[in-house]
């Protein structure tokens, strides 16, 4: 599995959709904050997203969840645009 140090030195890159762990999104949205508030702001960002929230809630999406899945990854671009 590739990691999001993987891919944040390449200039223009692309991020594939494919399932990451929750922290590894919400790091790439936020890089410059600590892996805990990066958690808490991408979470806010869902629950604030009406639309991102129902349709994550409608793939079986749980905020417990360590992992989302291609398709929530999918979602969660389509809504919030790649990292």
């Amino acid at each position: 599995m590739k990691y999001v140090e993987d891919y944040e030195n390449i200039p223009g890159k692309e991020w594939p959709v494919r399932p990451y762990y929750k922290r590894e999104l919400a790091e790439a949205y936020a890089p410059t904050i600590s892996p805990a508030s990066a958690l808490n702001r991408l979470s806010k960002w869902i629950k604030l997203n009406l639309a991102l929230d129902e349709a994550l809630r409608h793939t079986g999406y749980k905020g417990s969840q360590k992992i989302f899945t291609s398709l929530q990854v999918k979602l969660i671009f389509r809504y919030l645009g790649r990292p």
